[in-house]
């Protein structure tokens, strides 16, 4: 079995930016700089056979040519009582989001069973522990909130993998898709 998901990758200049604004909050464990990705299909443990039909799948993915999104505000997932992740969020693209549903149908033409949940693009910036002071989080946010990264140009995704270690995901490219 082999961890995977498509994304794309997040631009030197733009994770420069990124990593300025990973501090001030005690109780995140900050995601480095190689873990910094705009995930577009979660496909979660996948058999190599499966992988390789998935792979063949999202070559189907990359159409419509390149474009351009931007990061822009920073919000929470979890529910009103515990935040678990940080996360810098992305302006509405049309774009985006059909080559986020292409890289979904692409994951179920191969055969991968998928979760049901709704896309929300996102760059997901730091993991909270469960003691982090909500009002912390809060002060954090709306410090931060006026994000807005410069255009970022999309001309290809990748098929990535994922290892869990103590350390955290350790990530690596397994296919690029130009556009």
């Amino acid at each position: 079995m082999i961890r995977l998901f498509a994304a794309l990758p997040i631009p030197d200049d733009v994770a420069d930016t990124l990593e300025r604004r990973q501090s001030g909050l005690p109780g995140a464990k900050w995601r480095g700089r190689d873990q910094l990705h705009l995930t577009l299909a979660f496909y979660g443990d996948v058999e190599e056979r499966r992988a390789d039909d998935l792979a063949a799948e999202l070559s189907r993915a990359a159409a419509g040519g390149p474009f351009e999104f931007v990061l822009q505000g920073v919000g929470a997932f979890g529910d009103a009582h515990r935040r678990q992740t940080l996360w810098a969020g992305v302006e509405p693209n049309e774009r985006l989001s059909v080559l986020a549903g292409l890289c979904r149908a692409a994951g179920e033409r191969a055969g991968v069973v998928m979760e049901r949940r709704d896309y929300r693009p996102h760059v997901t910036l730091a993991y909270l522990k469960p003691q982090t002071n909500p009002d912390r989080i809060g002060a954090w946010m709306a410090g931060h909130n006026l994000l807005r990264s410069p255009p970022i140009r999309v001309d290809r995704f990748g098929l990535w993998s994922s290892v869990l270690s103590h350390d955290g995901s350790q990530y690596q490219l397994e296919q690029e898709y130009p556009l």
